[in-house]
C-alpha cells in the first residue's frame, strides 16, 4: 500500500463488491466469522503487514503510518511495541517476514528493507532501492534456501536478496538487486497505477506467485530460470489483490479496497487456479494482508479509508488484527 493510493480505486469499490458477492461460494458467507484477534496500541496505526515467527508463533505487525513494528505473543489480546516509530530512520513498515534463522525483515516502502535480529532487536543490514525513480517496495517472501524476493508496486521488477548478499551486507548497507523484469508482461495500465503487490512461494521454493493488483492477474515465476507465466484464473480475478498466503495448494488473497478475502485452488504445476470462495464483509476494514494460523486467518485491518492513504475520516479505535474463521 501507499500514501498516494489513488482514491478512484476506492470509489469504484461498490461495483467490485457486487462482483465479489456473486462469486462462487459467496452464499456460504454466513459460515465465515470475523472476530478480533488482538489490538494495536495507538490512534493512528494504520497497520499494513504481518508476519508469524515460525519458531515461537509470535505475530509481528507493521504500521504504514510511522514504521512502528508491534509484537503479539500467542494468546495475548494486546500487542506491544517491538521497534518504535522511526527506528533506524524507517518511515513505514509494510511487508514483514520472520525467517527460521531468527531474523525479521521489515520493508520501508519508501526506501527498501531492513533486516533485524529478533533476539536483541539489532539491525543486521539494510538493502536500499537502486536508482532515483519512483518506487514502492511492497511485499516479500523468503524461500526455503533463505533467499528473499521483494515486489515493487511502481516498478515492474522483483528484487532478490540471497544469503550471500545478506552476509556481505552484515553491519551495513547494500543495494537491492533486480531479479526479474515484468516489463512487457503486465497488462497495460496507467503509469501511476500500483501493480505488483503480494508474493508467496510454493513449499519447495521452485515457484513464486505474484499478484498484479491493478490488472487482477496472478503470475508464476520459475525461481531457477526467472521465466514468468500468467496463471489462468477461473471463476474470478485478483483485482485489488494485496497480501497472499499459500498452504497445501490453497491460495488466499486479501482484496483491500473491496473488503474481500478470496480462496483459490492452485493446479499442481501452478499454471491455473480456480476460485473456491469469496467472502466480503465491511468488518474486514480494508484488509491489506493475511497469514494462516492454526487453520484460521489472521487478517490486518488497515482502515486506510478512514483518515489513511485511501480517504478522509476518523478510524475506529483501537486498530486490530482480525481472526477470520471458515474460509
Amino acid at each position: 500500500m501507499s500514501r498516494s493510493i489513488h482514491r478512484r480505486t476506492f470509489l469504484t469499490a461498490t461495483a467490485a463488491l457486487a462482483v465479489a458477492a456473486a462469486a462462487p461460494g459467496a452464499h456460504a458467507a454466513e459460515r465465515t466469522r470475523v472476530t478480533p484477534a488482538f489490538t494495536l496500541p495507538g490512534d493512528r496505526v494504520y497497520p499494513e503487514g504481518i508476519a508469524l515467527d515460525p519458531r515461537t508463533g509470535d505475530a509481528y505487525v507493521g504500521s504504514f503510518a510511522d514504521g512502528t513494528v508491534y509484537r503479539a505473543a500467542p494468546g495475548l489480546r494486546t500487542a506491544e511495541v517491538f521497534l518504535p516509530a522511526g527506528a533506524d530512520g524507517r518511515h513505514t513498515a509494510n511487508g514483514l517476514k520472520a525467517d527460521r534463522a531468527g531474523r525479521l525483515w521489515v520493508i520501508d516502502s519508501s526506501a527498501g528493507v531492513d533486516v533485524y535480529d529478533l533476539r536483541d532487536r539489532s539491525l543486521i543490514a539494510r538493502f536500499e532501492v537502486p536508482g532515483s525513480g519512483p518506487s514502492m517496495v511492497n511485499d516479500l517472501v523468503i524461500t526455503p534456501d533463505g533467499t528473499a524476493y521483494l515486489t515493487d508496486s511502481l516498478r515492474p521488477v522483483l528484487y532478490r536478496v540471497t544469503p550471500a548478499d545478506l552476509a556481505r551486507a552484515r553491519g551495513g548497507r547494500a543495494v537491492l538487486t533486480p531479479y526479474v523484469d515484468f516489463s512487457g508482461v503486465l497488462a497495460p495500465h496507467p503509469t501511476d497505477a500500483f501493480t505488483l503487490n503480494g508474493i508467496v512461494a510454493d513449499p519447495a521454493g521452485r515457484w513464486l506467485f505474484v499478484v498484479d493488483m491493478t490488472g487482477g492477474d496472478l503470475y508464476r515465476v520459475d525461481v531457477a530460470t526467472g521465466a514468468i507465466r500468467r496463471v489462468a484464473l477461473h471463476g474470478g480475478d485478483l483485482t485489488h489483490g494485496d497480501g497472499l498466503e499459500l498452504a497445501h495448494g490453497t491460495l488466499w488473497a486479501a482484496h483491500n479496497a473491496v473488503n474481500t478475502i478470496s480462496r483459490w485452488r492452485l493446479s499442481p504445476d501452478g499454471t491455473s487456479a480456480r476460485l473456491e470462495r469469496s467472502f466480503t464483509d465491511p468488518a474486514l476494514q480494508i484488509p491489506t494482508t493475511l497469514v494462516r494460523e492454526r487453520g484460521r486467518l489472521l487478517v490486518v485491518r488497515s482502515q486506510f479509508d478512514k483518515g489513511g492513504p485511501m480517504g478522509p475520516g476518523v478510524p475506529e479505535i483501537p486498530f486490530t488484527v482480525a481472526r477470520v474463521h471458515g474460509i
